[in-house]
Protein backbone atom coordinates (compact mmCIF):
# COMPACT_ATOMS: atom_id res chain seq x y z
CA UNK A 1 0.00 0.00 0.00
CA UNK A 2 1.11 3.93 -0.78
CA UNK A 3 -0.25 6.70 0.79
CA UNK A 4 -0.71 9.76 -0.62
CA UNK A 5 -1.75 12.52 1.40
CA UNK A 6 -2.90 15.93 1.08
CA UNK A 7 -5.79 18.58 1.34
CA UNK A 8 -8.80 19.70 -0.90
CA UNK A 9 -9.86 23.29 -1.29
CA UNK A 10 -13.32 22.62 0.72
CA UNK A 11 -14.25 24.26 4.39
CA UNK A 12 -16.63 21.36 5.62
CA UNK A 13 -15.27 18.28 3.03
CA UNK A 14 -14.23 16.34 6.31
CA UNK A 15 -11.64 13.71 6.04
CA UNK A 16 -11.74 10.86 2.98
CA UNK A 17 -9.77 8.01 3.31
CA UNK A 18 -9.49 4.87 0.87
CA UNK A 19 -8.96 4.32 -3.02
CA UNK A 20 -9.89 6.85 -5.31
CA UNK A 21 -11.08 6.48 -9.22
CA UNK A 22 -10.65 8.79 -12.42
CA UNK A 23 -14.67 8.87 -13.75
CA UNK A 24 -15.46 11.11 -16.90
CA UNK A 25 -12.72 12.82 -16.45
CA UNK A 26 -13.16 13.92 -12.91
CA UNK A 27 -11.99 12.35 -9.67
CA UNK A 28 -14.26 10.29 -7.39
CA UNK A 29 -13.42 10.10 -3.97
CA UNK A 30 -13.74 7.20 -1.63
CA UNK A 31 -17.27 8.26 -0.46
CA UNK A 32 -18.35 8.73 -3.95
CA UNK A 33 -18.25 12.61 -4.45
CA UNK A 34 -16.52 14.02 -7.38
CA UNK A 35 -13.84 16.64 -7.55
CA UNK A 36 -12.43 18.30 -10.67
CA UNK A 37 -8.78 16.74 -11.67
CA UNK A 38 -7.37 20.36 -11.87
CA UNK A 39 -4.18 21.53 -9.96
CA UNK A 40 -3.20 20.44 -6.38
CA UNK A 41 -3.77 17.04 -4.71
CA UNK A 42 -6.63 16.18 -7.10
CA UNK A 43 -3.89 16.37 -9.91
CA UNK A 44 -1.52 14.24 -8.48
CA UNK A 45 -4.04 11.68 -7.29
CA UNK A 46 -5.94 11.24 -10.85
CA UNK A 47 -2.35 11.23 -12.14
CA UNK A 48 -1.16 7.92 -10.10
CA UNK A 49 -4.75 6.60 -10.17
CA UNK A 50 -4.39 6.25 -13.84
CA UNK A 51 -0.73 5.47 -14.16
CA UNK A 52 -1.41 2.62 -12.26
CA UNK A 53 -4.53 1.71 -13.67
CA UNK A 54 -2.13 1.21 -16.82
CA UNK A 55 0.65 -0.93 -14.83
CA UNK A 56 -1.59 -3.12 -13.02
CA UNK A 57 -0.99 -1.62 -9.67
CA UNK A 58 -4.04 -1.48 -7.21
CA UNK A 59 -4.50 2.77 -6.42
CA UNK A 60 -2.97 4.60 -4.00
CA UNK A 61 -4.81 5.13 -0.28
CA UNK A 62 -5.92 8.47 -0.29
CA UNK A 63 -5.76 10.42 2.72
CA UNK A 64 -7.52 13.99 2.23
CA UNK A 65 -9.11 16.40 4.62
CA UNK A 66 -10.83 19.52 3.11
CA UNK A 67 -8.50 22.83 4.25
CA UNK A 68 -9.02 26.42 3.17
CA UNK A 69 -5.94 27.59 4.59
CA UNK A 70 -6.87 27.35 8.44
CA UNK A 71 -5.18 24.09 9.36
CA UNK A 72 -7.72 22.67 10.91
CA UNK A 73 -8.78 19.94 8.06
CA UNK A 74 -4.73 19.00 7.77
CA UNK A 75 -4.61 18.50 11.74
CA UNK A 76 -7.64 16.25 11.07
CA UNK A 77 -5.30 14.50 8.19
CA UNK A 78 -2.18 14.61 10.77
CA UNK A 79 -4.07 12.97 13.55
CA UNK A 80 -5.09 9.80 11.50
CA UNK A 81 -1.97 9.29 10.51
CA UNK A 82 -0.61 9.23 13.47
CA UNK A 83 -3.14 6.67 14.42
CA UNK A 84 -3.41 4.61 11.53
CA UNK A 85 0.12 4.60 10.57
CA UNK A 86 0.88 1.47 12.22
CA UNK A 87 -1.77 -0.35 10.87
CA UNK A 88 -1.57 0.72 7.21
CA UNK A 89 1.98 -0.05 7.43
CA UNK A 90 2.66 1.79 4.16
CA UNK A 91 5.50 1.22 1.30
CA UNK A 92 5.54 4.66 1.01
CA UNK A 93 3.80 7.57 1.46
CA UNK A 94 3.91 10.85 -1.12
CA UNK A 95 2.79 14.06 0.85
CA UNK A 96 1.18 16.34 -0.97
CA UNK A 97 -0.02 20.26 0.73
CA UNK A 98 -0.82 20.30 4.32
CA UNK A 99 -1.34 23.48 6.54
CA UNK A 100 2.18 23.78 7.50
CA UNK A 101 2.14 22.75 11.67
CA UNK A 102 5.76 21.72 12.59
CA UNK A 103 4.44 19.34 15.52
CA UNK A 104 1.81 17.62 13.78
CA UNK A 105 4.78 16.78 10.78
CA UNK A 106 6.93 15.52 13.62
CA UNK A 107 4.86 13.15 15.23
CA UNK A 108 4.01 11.88 12.00
CA UNK A 109 7.48 11.73 10.65
CA UNK A 110 8.07 9.86 13.82
CA UNK A 111 4.95 7.54 13.82
CA UNK A 112 6.27 6.10 10.05
CA UNK A 113 10.16 6.19 11.40
CA UNK A 114 9.08 4.13 13.87
CA UNK A 115 7.62 1.09 11.24
CA UNK A 116 9.42 -1.68 10.07
CA UNK A 117 10.42 -1.82 7.26
CA UNK A 118 10.20 2.62 7.57
CA UNK A 119 8.10 3.75 4.60
CA UNK A 120 9.68 5.40 1.49
CA UNK A 121 9.05 9.15 2.20
CA UNK A 122 8.33 11.47 -0.88
CA UNK A 123 7.18 15.50 -0.12
CA UNK A 124 5.75 18.00 -3.07
CA UNK A 125 4.38 21.53 -2.56
CA UNK A 126 3.81 22.45 1.26
CA UNK A 127 4.44 19.41 2.63
CA UNK A 128 8.37 20.25 1.82
CA UNK A 129 7.79 23.64 3.62
CA UNK A 130 6.90 22.14 7.03
CA UNK A 131 9.56 19.60 6.28
CA UNK A 132 12.23 22.31 6.09
CA UNK A 133 10.82 24.16 9.03
CA UNK A 134 10.81 21.43 11.04
CA UNK A 135 14.56 20.61 11.14
CA UNK A 136 14.23 16.55 8.90
CA UNK A 137 14.01 17.33 5.42
CA UNK A 138 17.29 14.82 4.82
CA UNK A 139 14.49 12.27 6.53
CA UNK A 140 12.64 12.33 3.99
CA UNK A 141 13.61 9.83 0.72
CA UNK A 142 12.79 12.80 -2.08
CA UNK A 143 11.81 16.04 -2.76
CA UNK A 144 10.03 17.04 -6.29
CA UNK A 145 10.89 20.97 -5.70
CA UNK A 146 10.77 23.26 -8.90
CA UNK A 147 13.17 26.05 -8.88
CA UNK A 148 11.77 28.35 -6.74
CA UNK A 149 11.48 26.23 -4.04
CA UNK A 150 14.89 25.01 -4.63
CA UNK A 151 15.94 28.31 -4.05
CA UNK A 152 13.69 27.70 -0.29
CA UNK A 153 15.51 24.77 0.39
CA UNK A 154 18.91 26.38 -0.20
CA UNK A 155 18.44 29.71 2.10
CA UNK A 156 19.26 28.46 5.80
CA UNK A 157 17.52 31.57 7.42
CA UNK A 158 14.11 31.21 5.73
CA UNK A 159 11.43 30.01 7.58
CA UNK A 160 8.66 30.27 4.40
CA UNK A 161 8.89 30.51 0.60
CA UNK A 162 8.33 33.75 1.13
CA UNK A 163 11.49 34.95 2.72
CA UNK A 164 13.99 33.43 0.42
CA UNK A 165 16.49 35.93 -0.12
CA UNK A 166 16.67 37.18 -3.36
CA UNK A 167 20.06 36.08 -4.45
CA UNK A 168 19.41 32.83 -4.09
CA UNK A 169 16.23 33.26 -6.55
CA UNK A 170 18.51 34.62 -9.17
CA UNK A 171 17.40 33.03 -12.62
CA UNK A 172 21.33 32.85 -12.80
CA UNK A 173 21.44 30.44 -9.62
CA UNK A 174 23.17 27.18 -9.91
CA UNK A 175 21.00 24.20 -9.24
CA UNK A 176 23.99 22.35 -8.38
CA UNK A 177 24.94 25.19 -6.34
CA UNK A 178 21.41 25.51 -4.24
CA UNK A 179 21.40 21.52 -4.17
CA UNK A 180 25.11 21.81 -2.39
CA UNK A 181 24.03 24.45 -0.13
CA UNK A 182 20.63 22.61 0.80
CA UNK A 183 22.68 19.61 1.69
CA UNK A 184 25.49 21.65 3.70
CA UNK A 185 22.39 23.20 6.19
CA UNK A 186 20.40 19.42 6.38
CA UNK A 187 17.55 21.02 4.21
CA UNK A 188 16.90 18.23 1.79
CA UNK A 189 16.53 14.49 1.52
CA UNK A 190 19.10 12.30 -0.72
CA UNK A 191 17.13 12.55 -3.99
CA UNK A 192 15.23 15.35 -5.78
CA UNK A 193 13.73 16.12 -9.17
CA UNK A 194 14.30 19.72 -9.27
CA UNK A 195 11.68 20.38 -11.63
CA UNK A 196 11.98 23.54 -14.81
CA UNK A 197 12.88 23.98 -18.18
CA UNK A 198 15.21 21.90 -17.29
CA UNK A 199 14.69 19.11 -14.87
CA UNK A 200 17.70 17.99 -12.80
CA UNK A 201 17.95 14.54 -11.22
CA UNK A 202 19.72 14.94 -8.04
CA UNK A 203 21.25 11.88 -6.10
CA UNK A 204 23.45 11.53 -2.88
CA UNK A 205 26.48 12.45 -4.95
CA UNK A 206 24.82 15.87 -6.96
CA UNK A 207 23.30 15.81 -9.75
CA UNK A 208 23.01 12.59 -11.76
CA UNK A 209 21.38 13.58 -15.01
CA UNK A 210 19.06 16.35 -16.63
CA UNK A 211 16.37 16.29 -19.44
CA UNK A 212 15.43 18.95 -21.22
CA UNK A 213 13.27 17.76 -24.55
CA UNK A 214 10.91 17.49 -25.64
CA UNK A 215 10.51 21.04 -24.50
CA UNK A 216 6.98 22.40 -24.69
CA UNK A 217 7.65 25.91 -23.16
CA UNK A 218 3.20 26.14 -22.91
CA UNK A 219 3.66 23.53 -19.62
CA UNK A 220 5.26 26.17 -17.76
CA UNK A 221 2.04 28.20 -17.67
CA UNK A 222 -0.72 25.31 -16.95
CA UNK A 223 -0.96 25.16 -13.28
CA UNK A 224 -0.54 21.74 -11.93
CA UNK A 225 1.56 20.26 -14.38
CA UNK A 226 4.14 19.83 -11.20
CA UNK A 227 1.43 17.31 -9.51
CA UNK A 228 1.78 15.38 -12.64
CA UNK A 229 5.79 14.03 -12.63
CA UNK A 230 5.17 14.17 -8.56
CA UNK A 231 2.32 11.18 -9.65
CA UNK A 232 4.65 9.24 -11.84
CA UNK A 233 7.68 8.93 -9.93
CA UNK A 234 5.55 7.93 -7.03
CA UNK A 235 4.10 5.12 -8.92
CA UNK A 236 7.43 4.36 -10.26
CA UNK A 237 8.17 3.91 -7.15
CA UNK A 238 5.26 2.02 -5.98
CA UNK A 239 6.47 -0.77 -8.71
CA UNK A 240 9.45 -1.14 -7.35
CA UNK A 241 11.76 0.85 -9.48
CA UNK A 242 14.93 2.13 -7.83
CA UNK A 243 14.64 5.83 -6.87
CA UNK A 244 16.91 7.13 -9.29
CA UNK A 245 15.63 5.16 -11.75
CA UNK A 246 12.43 6.05 -10.58
CA UNK A 247 13.34 10.01 -11.02
CA UNK A 248 14.72 10.06 -14.33
CA UNK A 249 11.38 8.05 -15.70
CA UNK A 250 8.75 10.35 -14.51
CA UNK A 251 10.49 13.68 -15.73
CA UNK A 252 11.00 11.65 -19.36
CA UNK A 253 7.19 11.01 -19.41
CA UNK A 254 6.56 14.28 -18.17
CA UNK A 255 8.10 15.68 -20.94
CA UNK A 256 6.34 13.29 -23.70
CA UNK A 257 3.41 13.32 -22.07
CA UNK A 258 3.41 17.32 -22.94
CA UNK A 259 4.31 16.41 -26.67
CA UNK A 260 1.92 14.54 -27.04
CA UNK A 261 -0.82 16.91 -25.87
CA UNK A 262 0.75 19.74 -27.55
CA UNK A 263 -0.87 21.91 -24.92
CA UNK A 264 -1.76 25.77 -24.97
CA UNK A 265 -1.50 27.87 -21.45
CA UNK A 266 -5.53 27.53 -21.76
CA UNK A 267 -4.63 23.22 -21.34
CA UNK A 268 -6.22 21.95 -17.85
CA UNK A 269 -4.94 19.00 -16.41
CA UNK A 270 -7.85 17.08 -17.23
CA UNK A 271 -7.05 17.46 -21.00
CA UNK A 272 -3.42 16.25 -20.57
CA UNK A 273 -3.87 12.95 -19.15
CA UNK A 274 -6.11 11.94 -22.20
CA UNK A 275 -2.04 11.15 -23.49
CA UNK A 276 -1.13 9.75 -20.36
CA UNK A 277 -1.66 6.01 -21.38
CA UNK A 278 0.31 6.84 -24.65
CA UNK A 279 3.08 8.52 -23.10
CA UNK A 280 3.69 5.49 -21.11
CA UNK A 281 3.65 3.37 -23.30
CA UNK A 282 6.28 5.41 -25.13
CA UNK A 283 8.41 5.70 -21.83
CA UNK A 284 8.10 1.66 -21.41
CA UNK A 285 9.44 1.13 -24.73
CA UNK A 286 11.98 3.93 -24.68
CA UNK A 287 10.74 6.17 -27.79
Amino acid sequence: MWLIVGTMPEEHAGLETGECHVRDGGLELPSGRMLPVARGTAALLGTAVLTCAHYGLPAPHAVLAGDIGTGAGSRTAYRYLTEHLASLRPQGITFHYLFPDVDWHNRVLMAAQSLEPQPLLVADAGFMYVAKMSGYADAYTLFTPDAGEMAFLADECAPHPFYTRGFLLDEAADVAELLERARRHGNCPPYLIVKGAVDSIAGPAGIMETVAEPCVPAMEAIGGTGDIITALVTVFLMRGDAVAEACLRAARCGRRLAALANPTPATQIGELLAFLPEALRREGEGV
